[in-house]
């Protein structure tokens, strides 16, 4: 299990990722989730996945040939990013009917999903999620992230706290507490996190952060966090208890 978001505002888009894909009482493993293919001055492409390994790792791997190769469809041909998730959609099916006789056997789960980030001269910053049945959704003014994986649990600050308005630098430690909740409350969950913050028409990544295990900045940010929930879960005034009737709860 994995857990990437991203974040679109009026000024851009940050994106993060955690790295764990497996874990258990004496196996954890970790891979990059979060890759860029971007072509400084030009465009920038951010892609994350989540799902069955083998599969992300095969798309990705197919992305970097089509460029390498010069296929005359590639990320870095394409005119907009919905066409790139159409083409990435294309990429995510044909490998999973490739493999479906095998891992159907086996009863193992090969879906995906993926996170699309980025802008393309003459473009607006887009964000959109691509399905494992090819097609996506993409975020809006309304609906400023999208997220991937272990989402439940990374979710409630993002609602009480973002919006399409939201500065970049307020939206990256917003994309880290999100993550490090998620963290707190799933083993399946964790470090290195990756984090890029792009300003929108810079057409250049010029911020992101690799967070390892024990990082300072990601132990700081946890404990402040902590003390500001229990400050203000101790600042909510009790509640106003209804005594000396059970008749508001009803009788058998």
């Amino acid at each position: 299990m994995t857990y990437c978001l991203g974040i679109l505002t009026q000024w851009g888009l940050v994106m993060a990722a955690d790295s764990r894909t497996n874990a258990g009482v004496d196996y954890i493993s970790t891979y990059r989730k979060l890759f860029n293919f971007s072509v400084p001055g030009e465009r920038v492409i951010l892609v994350c996945t989540s799902g069955n390994l083998a599969i992300t790792q095969a798309v990705v791997t197919q992305l970097r040939q089509d460029i390498h190769q010069q296929h005359s469809e590639n990320l870095h041909t394409l005119d907009s990013l919905y066409e790139i998730t159409t083409y990435i959609g294309k990429k995510i099916r044909q490998l999973q009917e490739e493999n479906r006789p095998w891992l159907e056997k086996d009863h193992i789960d090969f879906q995906c999903n993926l996170l699309l980030g980025g802008q393309i001269q003459e473009n607006e910053p887009e964000l959109f999620l691509v399905y494992p049945q090819g097609n996506c959704i993409h975020a809006t003014p309304e609906t400023p992230f999208l997220q991937i994986g272990e989402t439940k649990y990374g979710k409630p600050i993002l609602d009480r706290t973002l919006t399409y308005h939201t500065s970049l630098e307020a939206s990256a430690k917003c994309a880290l507490l999100s993550i490090d909740s998620t963290m707190k409350s799933n083993i399946s969950v964790g470090p290195p996190i990756h984090l890029v913050r792009y300003e929108r028409d810079s057409f250049q990544l010029n911020h992101w952060l690799e967070l390892r295990l024990g990082d300072p900045y990601l132990l700081q940010m946890r404990r402040s966090w902590e003390q500001s929930l229990k400050q203000a879960f101790a600042q909510m005034p009790d509640p106003q208890w209804q005594g000396g009737s059970s008749e508001v709860l009803g009788r058998n």
